[in-house]
């Protein structure tokens, strides 16, 4: 197990059982932990992107809870963001790939 990251709140019971260990954690400071979910996100993008792993996506997905959470932003009002940019730019439906700006 690496060190000095972002955990779930049952890793350290985890690793306690698995290995008969007590980590060493603490609680972060808010600063720190946006910071830290920053690179959670990161951490997790890179991850999906090496396995495809859908469980990775789930990990994408929790952290963003977390980061939205965090701003203070509930579900629904993401959500309704989502739709209106949806409503305004498109999805990624279409699979549309630009490459270039003008068409010559």
């Amino acid at each position: 197990m690496s060190t000095g990251k972002l955990v779930r709140d049952k890793i350290p019971q985890i690793i306690k059982q698995n290995d008969g260990i007590n980590p060493k954690v603490r609680i972060l400071n808010n600063e720190e932990y946006y910071t830290e979910l920053n690179k959670k996100l990161l951490e997790e993008v890179h991850e999906y992107l090496e396995s495809q792993d859908v469980l990775e996506l789930v990990d994408i997905y929790e952290v963003l809870l977390a980061i939205l959470s965090y701003q203070e932003i509930d579900f629904p009002t993401f959500e309704t963001l989502r739709q209106d940019k949806v409503h305004k730019r498109g999805a990624f439906v279409k699979r549309l790939y630009l490459e270039s700006e003008k068409n010559k």
